[in-house]
């Protein structure tokens, strides 16, 4: 065959998908014509334009005042569990794994010595916050949203001058951010085993940051753009150290891509919206209403909510209604003959782990978490211990708890019944854990927990320093302020 014959039909051989996929299109069509089915409407051309105008022209002037309360003690709850889990031995590991390959020692390890660059210390820093799964939580995405932000500009607090009042901006505007944009997929993209605070949770960094860095419009478009390109985390890796590992690295990617961004490092203009973008790449969902409807008038950080107890947000309420049958009846572990839930797929689906063997195994193990909730009264990360999930009370216990899936029982929601040796039946149906929207932590029990969490880490005086710089932050000259006393002594 003659190199011109060879030309021709490979030229005929590239065209044919062409065509065909061409003819497909016309049929699918056709179809919809021919069905009365209206076609699906084409993705609005702007989404990452329009919120990219938002963050770069909101002031903290416009905030709400309740807006700005919740963004403090988003703040507060976020220290609190970042120094808690400081010297948990994933936050070792990565200390050691990384030390050698850190550069300037810019910024803080919140409860540690150690000083670390931008990017490292923020992916630390949000190991260390999410490693109790003792973190903030935006329920209607499950979306722990102060991991990937607050890692990210504490640290660049540390390295630029940031105030008060630029950084609770910078937190909210963030905040709102990865919660919008996981509300447009979510639960479709979390469905199929995507850890949704990784992946929505690099926008609100790079948002945040970018917000600090003073970005512009274009820039902080390509910043939302290098974000899309950097979505991290499987739910399977739920009840190892991996888990912990997405929010932290959500942190660094976002100083990434907005640091690339400010020196107008580009990226296309649509990243989220587009055909072969974010959010048709990762979901089947996409509802961009969600990320560009009332912004500035509604917040998603309103929604916010802080765990009284240190494992995944859907067996609180089992937690809760167990340690209410408990205190109300003086139960000890060998009255109970079996414990009987009502729960939704999500409860099994999430934390169906029936033999825990380490802590954070036990974080998703409903058996565990009523089990130990039954014996201990308590629900903190002693009770999601190595300790407490190999104790032989608990263990013994665990084995007789049942929980059953039951239409009409929404995930936030309980129905238990302990069923005694005696024969009595003791109820309890939770419709609202403790630490819900509608049931929320208050100021003093954030304090508790807090106080609980960082005793022995950093010294008693500073603990108190510490709250009170978090609750002042908007008056604060500087927001480093907060990191600089948050280390141990």
């Amino acid at each position: 065959m003659s190199t011109t014959d060879r030309r021709t039909v490979l030229q005929a051989a590239a065209a044919l998908p062409i065509a065909v996929a061409a003819s497909g299109t016309a049929f699918a069509q056709a179809t919809d014509a021919a069905s009365g089915v209206p076609a699906k409407a084409p993705a609005p051309k702007d989404v990452t334009r329009t919120l990219a105008h938002y963050l770069v022209t909101a002031q903290y002037d416009d905030l709400p005042a309740n807006v700005r309360r919740e963004g403090v003690r988003t703040l507060l709850n976020w220290v609190g569990v970042a120094i808690g889990g400081s010297h948990h031995q994933t936050v070792d590991i990565a200390v050691s794994a990384l030390a050698p390959f850190s550069g300037p020692a810019q910024a803080s390890l919140f409860g540690r010595r150690e000083r670390f660059d931008i990017m490292n210390a923020a992916f630390i820093n949000g190991v260390s916050s999410h490693i109790f799964d003792y973190d903030d939580t935006h329920l209607k995405t499950i979306i722990h949203p102060a991991g990937p932000v607050a890692s990210a500009i504490l640290a660049l607090s540390e390295l630029q001058p940031v105030s008060g009042k630029e950084f609770l901006n910078a937190l909210v505007l963030g905040v709102e951010t990865e919660c919008r944009i996981g509300n447009s997929v979510y639960p479709n993209h979390y469905d199929v085993g995507w850890h949704i605070t990784g992946t929505a949770g690099v926008f609100g960094s790079a948002a945040a940051v970018g917000k600090l860095l003073k970005l512009n419009e274009q820039q902080m478009v390509w910043a939302l753009g290098l974000a899309a390109s950097q979505p991290v985390g499987l739910r399977e890796s739920f009840g190892s150290m991996n888990k912990s590992f997405n929010p932290g690295k959500a942190a660094s990617n976002g100083i990434f891509a907005a640091m690339l961004a400010s020196k107008n490092f580009t990226s296309s203009d649509g990243m989220i919206e587009a055909k072969r973008g974010w959010a048709n790449a990762i979901s089947t969902k996409q509802d961009y209403n969600e990320i560009l409807g009332d912004l500035g008038k509604r917040y998603e950080s309103t929604l916010n909510t802080y765990k009284p107890f240190a494992c995944g947000i859907v067996m609180h309420p089992a937690i809760d209604a167990a340690i209410q049958l408990r205190n109300e009846n003086r139960l000890t572990a060998d009255q109970i003959e079996r414990v009987d839930l009502k729960v939704h797929p999500l409860v099994i689906e999430l934390t169906g782990k029936k033999t825990p063997r380490e802590g954070l195994e036990g974080k998703f193990s409903i058996y565990h978490a009523v089990a130990v909730a039954l014996v201990e009264g308590a629900g903190g990360e002693k009770q999601f211990s190595d300790r407490a999930v190999n104790d032989p009370t608990i263990v013994a216990l665990r084995a007789k708890v049942n929980p059953v899936i039951t239409p009409g029982i929404d995930a936030a929601q309980v129905d238990m019944t302990v069923v005694l040796k005696d024969g009595r039946q003791l109820h309890r149906y939770i419709e609202h854990a403790i630490g819900s929207v509608e049931k929320p932590m208050t100021d003093q029990q954030l304090e508790t927990k807090f106080s609980d969490l960082a005793d022995g880490i950093i010294p008693a005086p500073a603990i108190r320093r510490v709250m009170d710089a978090c609750w002042n932050i908007e008056n604060l000259p500087s927001a480093a302020e907060i990191a600089k006393m948050s280390v141990s002594a």
